[in-house]
Protein backbone atom coordinates (compact mmCIF):
# COMPACT_ATOMS: atom_id res chain seq x y z
CA UNK A 1 0.00 0.00 0.00
CA UNK A 2 1.10 3.58 -0.54
CA UNK A 3 2.06 5.67 2.45
CA UNK A 4 -0.95 7.35 4.02
CA UNK A 5 -1.03 11.07 4.64
CA UNK A 6 -1.21 11.72 8.36
CA UNK A 7 -4.15 14.07 8.69
CA UNK A 8 -3.84 14.05 12.46
CA UNK A 9 -1.03 16.59 12.09
CA UNK A 10 -2.28 18.16 8.87
CA UNK A 11 -4.74 20.91 9.71
CA UNK A 12 -4.87 22.32 6.21
CA UNK A 13 -8.11 23.45 4.59
CA UNK A 14 -10.81 21.12 3.41
CA UNK A 15 -10.22 20.15 -0.21
CA UNK A 16 -13.24 21.01 -2.37
CA UNK A 17 -14.04 18.99 -5.46
CA UNK A 18 -16.89 18.69 -7.93
CA UNK A 19 -18.41 15.69 -9.68
CA UNK A 20 -18.58 15.92 -13.47
CA UNK A 21 -20.34 13.07 -15.28
CA UNK A 22 -18.67 12.18 -18.63
CA UNK A 23 -21.87 13.25 -20.38
CA UNK A 24 -20.35 14.98 -23.40
CA UNK A 25 -17.34 14.82 -25.69
CA UNK A 26 -14.09 14.59 -23.73
CA UNK A 27 -12.67 17.79 -25.22
CA UNK A 28 -15.73 19.80 -24.17
CA UNK A 29 -15.68 18.40 -20.65
CA UNK A 30 -11.98 19.17 -20.43
CA UNK A 31 -12.89 22.85 -20.79
CA UNK A 32 -15.31 22.48 -17.87
CA UNK A 33 -12.53 20.94 -15.77
CA UNK A 34 -10.18 23.75 -16.73
CA UNK A 35 -12.79 26.29 -15.60
CA UNK A 36 -13.08 24.51 -12.24
CA UNK A 37 -9.31 24.75 -11.92
CA UNK A 38 -9.38 28.46 -12.72
CA UNK A 39 -11.99 29.07 -10.02
CA UNK A 40 -9.95 27.31 -7.36
CA UNK A 41 -11.50 23.87 -7.02
CA UNK A 42 -9.06 21.29 -5.71
CA UNK A 43 -10.41 18.20 -7.44
CA UNK A 44 -12.71 16.88 -10.13
CA UNK A 45 -14.25 13.44 -9.77
CA UNK A 46 -15.71 11.44 -12.67
CA UNK A 47 -18.20 8.57 -12.30
CA UNK A 48 -17.94 5.51 -14.53
CA UNK A 49 -20.90 3.85 -16.20
CA UNK A 50 -20.31 2.55 -19.69
CA UNK A 51 -23.91 2.79 -20.97
CA UNK A 52 -24.73 6.14 -19.39
CA UNK A 53 -21.63 8.16 -20.26
CA UNK A 54 -18.46 8.36 -22.35
CA UNK A 55 -15.49 6.31 -21.24
CA UNK A 56 -14.17 7.67 -17.97
CA UNK A 57 -10.48 7.14 -18.69
CA UNK A 58 -10.74 8.83 -22.09
CA UNK A 59 -12.34 11.80 -20.34
CA UNK A 60 -9.66 11.79 -17.64
CA UNK A 61 -6.97 11.81 -20.31
CA UNK A 62 -8.43 14.91 -21.95
CA UNK A 63 -8.81 16.59 -18.55
CA UNK A 64 -5.21 15.79 -17.61
CA UNK A 65 -3.89 17.34 -20.81
CA UNK A 66 -6.03 20.47 -20.37
CA UNK A 67 -5.06 21.25 -16.76
CA UNK A 68 -1.99 21.74 -14.61
CA UNK A 69 -2.95 21.74 -10.93
CA UNK A 70 -6.36 20.30 -10.19
CA UNK A 71 -6.68 16.78 -8.82
CA UNK A 72 -8.45 14.17 -10.96
CA UNK A 73 -10.16 11.02 -9.84
CA UNK A 74 -12.74 8.33 -10.48
CA UNK A 75 -15.75 8.30 -8.18
CA UNK A 76 -16.02 5.58 -8.96
CA UNK A 77 -14.95 2.90 -11.41
CA UNK A 78 -15.31 -0.81 -10.74
CA UNK A 79 -13.70 -4.23 -11.04
CA UNK A 80 -16.68 -6.05 -12.56
CA UNK A 81 -17.06 -4.58 -16.03
CA UNK A 82 -13.30 -3.86 -16.05
CA UNK A 83 -10.74 -6.52 -15.11
CA UNK A 84 -8.30 -5.25 -12.45
CA UNK A 85 -5.40 -5.56 -14.88
CA UNK A 86 -7.24 -3.32 -17.35
CA UNK A 87 -7.96 -0.79 -14.59
CA UNK A 88 -4.29 -0.86 -13.56
CA UNK A 89 -3.17 -0.05 -17.10
CA UNK A 90 -5.73 2.73 -17.49
CA UNK A 91 -4.84 4.25 -14.12
CA UNK A 92 -1.13 4.13 -14.94
CA UNK A 93 -1.80 5.88 -18.25
CA UNK A 94 -3.71 8.77 -16.65
CA UNK A 95 -1.23 9.10 -13.78
CA UNK A 96 1.61 9.55 -16.27
CA UNK A 97 -0.18 12.57 -17.74
CA UNK A 98 -1.12 14.08 -14.36
CA UNK A 99 1.78 13.27 -12.00
CA UNK A 100 0.69 13.36 -8.38
CA UNK A 101 -2.83 14.44 -9.33
CA UNK A 102 -4.73 11.20 -9.99
CA UNK A 103 -6.74 9.15 -7.48
CA UNK A 104 -8.30 5.83 -8.44
CA UNK A 105 -11.66 5.51 -6.70
CA UNK A 106 -13.25 2.05 -6.80
CA UNK A 107 -16.65 0.70 -5.82
CA UNK A 108 -19.05 -2.20 -6.15
CA UNK A 109 -20.34 -1.29 -9.62
CA UNK A 110 -23.89 0.01 -9.17
CA UNK A 111 -24.95 1.67 -12.45
CA UNK A 112 -22.18 -0.06 -14.40
CA UNK A 113 -23.26 -3.60 -13.56
CA UNK A 114 -27.06 -3.41 -13.26
CA UNK A 115 -27.82 -2.38 -16.88
CA UNK A 116 -25.81 -5.31 -18.24
CA UNK A 117 -27.08 -7.97 -15.86
CA UNK A 118 -23.96 -8.35 -13.74
CA UNK A 119 -23.89 -8.41 -9.95
CA UNK A 120 -22.15 -5.93 -7.73
CA UNK A 121 -18.65 -6.79 -6.53
CA UNK A 122 -18.59 -8.43 -3.11
CA UNK A 123 -16.19 -7.62 -0.27
CA UNK A 124 -13.97 -10.65 -0.92
CA UNK A 125 -13.66 -9.73 -4.58
CA UNK A 126 -12.89 -6.13 -3.72
CA UNK A 127 -10.14 -7.28 -1.38
CA UNK A 128 -8.62 -9.47 -4.07
CA UNK A 129 -9.01 -6.81 -6.75
CA UNK A 130 -7.38 -4.06 -4.69
CA UNK A 131 -4.50 -6.39 -3.86
CA UNK A 132 -4.01 -7.15 -7.54
CA UNK A 133 -4.18 -3.47 -8.48
CA UNK A 134 -1.62 -2.47 -5.88
CA UNK A 135 0.76 -5.26 -6.89
CA UNK A 136 0.53 -4.40 -10.59
CA UNK A 137 0.86 -0.64 -10.04
CA UNK A 138 3.88 -1.32 -7.83
CA UNK A 139 5.48 -3.36 -10.62
CA UNK A 140 5.24 -6.68 -8.80
CA UNK A 141 4.31 -10.03 -10.34
CA UNK A 142 0.78 -11.29 -9.83
CA UNK A 143 -0.30 -14.93 -9.91
CA UNK A 144 -3.43 -15.04 -12.08
CA UNK A 145 -5.50 -17.95 -10.74
CA UNK A 146 -2.44 -20.18 -10.57
CA UNK A 147 -2.17 -20.20 -14.36
CA UNK A 148 0.38 -17.51 -15.13
CA UNK A 149 2.47 -14.88 -13.37
CA UNK A 150 2.61 -11.48 -15.04
CA UNK A 151 3.46 -7.87 -14.25
CA UNK A 152 2.66 -4.38 -15.55
CA UNK A 153 5.38 -2.68 -17.58
CA UNK A 154 6.12 0.94 -16.66
CA UNK A 155 4.17 0.83 -13.36
CA UNK A 156 2.97 3.83 -11.34
CA UNK A 157 3.24 2.96 -7.64
CA UNK A 158 2.18 6.45 -6.55
CA UNK A 159 -1.48 6.03 -7.55
CA UNK A 160 -3.65 6.09 -4.40
CA UNK A 161 -6.47 3.54 -4.29
CA UNK A 162 -9.61 4.84 -2.58
CA UNK A 163 -12.58 2.60 -1.84
CA UNK A 164 -16.16 3.86 -1.95
CA UNK A 165 -18.18 2.22 0.78
CA UNK A 166 -21.53 2.47 2.52
CA UNK A 167 -22.20 -0.86 4.26
CA UNK A 168 -20.35 -1.87 7.45
CA UNK A 169 -18.31 -4.62 5.80
CA UNK A 170 -16.90 -2.46 3.02
CA UNK A 171 -16.36 0.48 5.37
CA UNK A 172 -14.17 -1.74 7.54
CA UNK A 173 -12.44 -3.08 4.41
CA UNK A 174 -11.63 0.47 3.32
CA UNK A 175 -10.06 1.19 6.69
CA UNK A 176 -8.09 -2.03 6.51
CA UNK A 177 -6.58 -1.97 3.02
CA UNK A 178 -7.39 1.20 1.02
CA UNK A 179 -5.40 4.42 0.77
CA UNK A 180 -8.56 6.42 1.40
CA UNK A 181 -12.32 6.07 1.73
CA UNK A 182 -15.10 7.71 -0.29
CA UNK A 183 -18.42 8.07 1.51
CA UNK A 184 -21.37 8.51 -0.83
CA UNK A 185 -24.10 8.95 1.80
CA UNK A 186 -24.02 12.71 2.23
CA UNK A 187 -22.91 15.00 5.04
CA UNK A 188 -25.30 14.12 7.85
CA UNK A 189 -23.24 14.29 11.08
CA UNK A 190 -24.97 11.17 12.43
CA UNK A 191 -24.36 8.99 9.40
CA UNK A 192 -20.82 10.30 8.98
CA UNK A 193 -20.03 9.42 12.58
CA UNK A 194 -21.42 5.91 12.11
CA UNK A 195 -19.53 5.38 8.84
CA UNK A 196 -16.18 6.72 10.02
CA UNK A 197 -16.44 4.56 13.15
CA UNK A 198 -16.56 1.45 10.96
CA UNK A 199 -13.61 2.73 8.91
CA UNK A 200 -11.67 3.28 12.11
CA UNK A 201 -12.46 -0.26 13.26
CA UNK A 202 -10.98 -1.68 10.06
CA UNK A 203 -7.88 0.48 10.24
CA UNK A 204 -7.17 -0.29 13.88
CA UNK A 205 -7.73 -4.03 13.36
CA UNK A 206 -5.05 -3.90 10.64
CA UNK A 207 -2.66 -1.91 12.84
CA UNK A 208 -3.01 1.23 10.72
CA UNK A 209 -3.34 4.85 11.83
CA UNK A 210 -6.98 5.70 11.17
CA UNK A 211 -6.27 9.42 11.47
CA UNK A 212 -3.93 9.20 8.48
CA UNK A 213 -6.66 7.89 6.18
CA UNK A 214 -8.12 10.54 3.82
CA UNK A 215 -11.90 10.69 4.07
CA UNK A 216 -13.84 12.04 1.08
CA UNK A 217 -17.58 12.69 1.32
CA UNK A 218 -19.98 13.54 -1.48
CA UNK A 219 -22.96 15.86 -1.21
CA UNK A 220 -25.63 17.17 -3.51
CA UNK A 221 -25.33 20.93 -3.45
CA UNK A 222 -27.49 23.93 -4.37
CA UNK A 223 -26.87 27.56 -3.51
CA UNK A 224 -30.36 28.85 -2.82
CA UNK A 225 -32.50 30.84 -0.44
CA UNK A 226 -35.51 28.63 -1.23
CA UNK A 227 -34.62 25.20 0.08
CA UNK A 228 -38.22 23.98 -0.17
CA UNK A 229 -38.30 24.47 -3.94
CA UNK A 230 -34.87 22.93 -4.53
CA UNK A 231 -35.43 20.02 -2.14
CA UNK A 232 -38.31 18.67 -4.19
CA UNK A 233 -35.84 17.88 -6.98
CA UNK A 234 -33.88 15.41 -4.86
CA UNK A 235 -36.76 13.12 -3.97
CA UNK A 236 -35.37 10.39 -6.29
CA UNK A 237 -32.01 10.56 -4.47
CA UNK A 238 -33.63 10.05 -1.09
CA UNK A 239 -35.80 7.25 -2.47
CA UNK A 240 -32.80 5.52 -4.00
CA UNK A 241 -30.89 5.52 -0.72
CA UNK A 242 -33.87 3.93 1.04
CA UNK A 243 -34.33 1.43 -1.80
CA UNK A 244 -30.70 0.30 -1.77
CA UNK A 245 -30.15 -0.61 1.85
CA UNK A 246 -29.73 2.89 3.24
CA UNK A 247 -32.97 3.11 5.21
CA UNK A 248 -31.06 2.69 8.47
CA UNK A 249 -28.79 5.63 7.57
CA UNK A 250 -31.83 7.78 6.84
CA UNK A 251 -33.41 6.67 10.10
CA UNK A 252 -30.37 7.94 12.02
CA UNK A 253 -31.37 11.39 10.82
CA UNK A 254 -35.03 10.88 11.69
CA UNK A 255 -36.13 10.14 8.12
CA UNK A 256 -38.43 7.12 7.94
CA UNK A 257 -39.37 6.07 4.40
CA UNK A 258 -40.37 2.79 2.78
CA UNK A 259 -39.63 2.56 -0.94
CA UNK A 260 -40.46 -0.61 -2.93
CA UNK A 261 -37.57 -2.68 -4.23
CA UNK A 262 -38.71 -2.08 -7.81
CA UNK A 263 -39.97 1.24 -9.14
CA UNK A 264 -41.61 1.17 -12.55
CA UNK A 265 -41.53 4.05 -14.99
CA UNK A 266 -37.97 5.25 -14.32
CA UNK A 267 -35.03 4.47 -16.63
CA UNK A 268 -32.31 3.44 -15.97
CA UNK A 269 -32.63 3.97 -12.21
CA UNK A 270 -33.71 6.57 -9.68
CA UNK A 271 -30.35 8.34 -9.36
CA UNK A 272 -29.72 8.54 -13.12
CA UNK A 273 -33.27 8.95 -14.41
CA UNK A 274 -33.43 10.26 -17.96
CA UNK A 275 -36.79 11.93 -17.26
CA UNK A 276 -36.03 13.61 -13.95
CA UNK A 277 -39.39 15.38 -13.61
CA UNK A 278 -41.18 12.07 -13.99
CA UNK A 279 -38.89 10.45 -11.43
CA UNK A 280 -39.70 13.26 -8.99
CA UNK A 281 -43.42 12.75 -9.60
CA UNK A 282 -43.21 8.98 -9.06
CA UNK A 283 -41.08 9.27 -5.92
CA UNK A 284 -43.54 11.74 -4.40
CA UNK A 285 -45.63 8.67 -3.54
CA UNK A 286 -43.07 7.79 -0.84
CA UNK A 287 -41.10 10.99 -0.28
CA UNK A 288 -43.18 13.90 0.94
CA UNK A 289 -42.18 17.52 0.45
CA UNK A 290 -41.40 17.73 4.17
CA UNK A 291 -39.21 14.62 4.01
CA UNK A 292 -37.36 16.04 1.00
CA UNK A 293 -36.60 19.25 2.92
CA UNK A 294 -35.39 17.25 5.89
CA UNK A 295 -33.16 15.18 3.60
CA UNK A 296 -31.75 18.30 1.92
CA UNK A 297 -30.98 19.94 5.26
CA UNK A 298 -29.41 16.87 6.84
CA UNK A 299 -27.63 15.03 4.03
CA UNK A 300 -27.03 17.71 1.40
CA UNK A 301 -25.47 21.15 1.13
CA UNK A 302 -28.51 23.24 0.31
CA UNK A 303 -28.74 26.86 1.41
CA UNK A 304 -27.17 30.24 0.96
CA UNK A 305 -23.49 30.59 0.18
CA UNK A 306 -22.82 31.58 3.79
CA UNK A 307 -24.70 28.54 5.13
CA UNK A 308 -22.86 26.16 2.81
CA UNK A 309 -19.51 27.71 3.72
CA UNK A 310 -20.18 27.23 7.42
CA UNK A 311 -21.22 23.59 6.95
CA UNK A 312 -18.06 22.91 4.98
CA UNK A 313 -15.98 24.34 7.83
CA UNK A 314 -17.82 22.01 10.20
CA UNK A 315 -16.98 19.04 8.00
CA UNK A 316 -13.26 19.80 8.20
CA UNK A 317 -13.49 20.10 11.95
CA UNK A 318 -15.09 16.62 12.10
CA UNK A 319 -12.10 14.99 10.37
CA UNK A 320 -13.29 14.98 6.76
CA UNK A 321 -10.39 15.86 4.45
CA UNK A 322 -12.16 16.12 1.09
CA UNK A 323 -15.66 16.79 -0.21
CA UNK A 324 -17.02 16.73 -3.71
CA UNK A 325 -20.18 18.53 -4.70
CA UNK A 326 -22.84 17.14 -7.03
CA UNK A 327 -25.58 18.81 -8.99
CA UNK A 328 -28.94 17.17 -9.64
CA UNK A 329 -28.65 15.56 -13.05
CA UNK A 330 -26.55 13.04 -14.90
CA UNK A 331 -26.59 14.20 -18.50
CA UNK A 332 -25.34 17.76 -18.32
CA UNK A 333 -22.15 19.18 -16.77
CA UNK A 334 -22.50 21.10 -13.48
CA UNK A 335 -21.57 24.41 -15.09
CA UNK A 336 -23.83 26.58 -12.93
CA UNK A 337 -22.73 24.85 -9.73
CA UNK A 338 -19.06 25.34 -10.59
CA UNK A 339 -19.56 29.03 -11.31
CA UNK A 340 -21.68 29.69 -8.23
CA UNK A 341 -19.50 27.82 -5.76
CA UNK A 342 -16.37 29.23 -7.35
CA UNK A 343 -17.63 32.78 -7.03
CA UNK A 344 -19.37 32.75 -3.65
CA UNK A 345 -18.23 29.81 -1.51
CA UNK A 346 -14.60 29.08 -2.31
CA UNK A 347 -13.34 32.64 -1.67
CA UNK A 348 -15.17 32.77 1.67
CA UNK A 349 -13.93 29.32 2.65
CA UNK A 350 -10.32 30.24 1.87
CA UNK A 351 -10.60 33.36 4.03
Amino acid sequence: MSVLRDTSTDEGPLRIGVRIPPCDRADRLARTVRRAEELGFDQVWFPDSQLLWRDVFTTLTAAALATERIGLGTAVTNLATRHPSVVASAARSVAELAPGRFTLGLGVGNSSVAPVGLRQTGSAELREGLSMLRALLDGRDWDFEGKVRSRLRDPQPSVPLHLAASGPRNLRLAGEIADGVILLSGVSPRTLAAATARVREGAEAAGRNADALPVTVSAFCAVTDDIEAEARLIKPICASIAQNGGASFLALAGIEVDVPATVDGVYPDLVHAEDWDEAVRICSAWISDETAVRFAQEFCLFGTAAQITERLRTLRASGVTDVFLQHVGSYDPPTDLIETIGASVLPALRR
